[in-house]
């Protein structure tokens, strides 16, 4: 009896964990669902902004080149939560081969992502780091301390320099999946054929330095919705298979449950029949 009474307990428990991770799956769902709308619009937006800087420095060369080369700087976007099997794994993985592909030196890192953080808390290269959203309504708190974190480095600099941003984080299905890295503004740089050159009421180096700011905004918005679609994903991956485990487990356990209560009920019956028989005899 004790042991069926314990295997009821188990079976309860795995229940309740059931019933939370389910929970966790709705939310993800639904949050992807949301993300889906952000990741169009803001595509459009960025889309914009690169097709006119590409029109730009075709006509304007000489300001790509006022711009120079800047100071190489890694941010990379983690997930906040857990609950979403490797995914830190495979993004810190794919940061160290794209280092090692792309650079000769060791570039200072930003992170972004509590999950992150706690899996390059003693790498030296981290300059910077700050937690990441969870849900789609933070990204815009969380660019807002970024932001100062950035005006400190570019405040670090030596006067016209600037920070020259690669950005790599976790990419959505929809969007081809795995690691994603981008360099803003590195393609629009390189000229390409158009009709007529753009009519500028700035500076051509002043329109420059505000494009470019501008871009990298409108990007990041980009990245955090892309990165925050690709760790829901994830979650929502990882609790279908832990669902679909407790349920293999909670099937053994009833199947098991059972056997118990039939052969409690076996020797209930033997009990009663030698009982009968003992009556019997004179």
């Amino acid at each position: 009896m004790s042991q069926r009474r314990e295997l009821d307990d188990h079976l309860h428990a795995l229940r309740d964990i059931s019933g939370i991770l389910r929970a966790m799956k709705n939310l993800s769902l639904m949050e992807q669902q949301k993300l889906t709308r952000f990741l169009a619009t803001q595509r459009r937006v960025v889309d914009s902004i690169e097709a006119a800087a590409e029109d730009f420095f075709t006509f304007y060369p000489q300001a790509a080149r006022q711009l120079g080369k800047g100071t190489p700087v890694w941010l990379v976007i983690g997930s906040e939560r857990g609950f979403c099997g490797d995914y830190n794994e495979q993004l810190r993985d794919g940061m160290e081969r794209h280092i090692r592909e792309s650079s000769p030196h060791q570039p200072p890192l930003i992170l972004i992502g509590r999950k992150l953080i706690a899996k390059l808390a003693q790498d030296r290269r981290v300059t910077a780091s700050l937690a990441g959203p969870t849900v789609a309504e933070e990204v815009p708190v969380v660019l807002i301390g970024l932001m100062e974190k950035l005006r400190e480095l570019q405040a670090q600099q030596k006067p016209g320099v600037r920070l020259e941003f690669t950005i790599i984080h976790q990419s959505p299905v929809s969007e081809g999946g795995g690691i994603r890295v981008h360099e803003p503004m590195k393609r629009a740089r390189r000229p390409v054929r158009a009709g007529y050159p753009p009519l500028l009421n700035l500076d051509p180096f002043a329109f420059a330095t505000d494009l470019i700011d501008q871009h990298l905004f409108s990007l990041l918005h980009e990245v955090f919705y892309s990165s925050l679609m690709a760790e829901n994903l994830r979650r929502f991956q990882h609790m279908d298979q832990a669902i679909q485990r407790l349920e293999k487990d909670s099937g053994e356990l009833v199947l098991k449950r059972n056997n118990l209560r039939q052969e409690e009920i076996t020797e209930e019956i033997e009990v009663i029949m030698l009982s009968a028989a003992a009556l019997k005899q004179p």
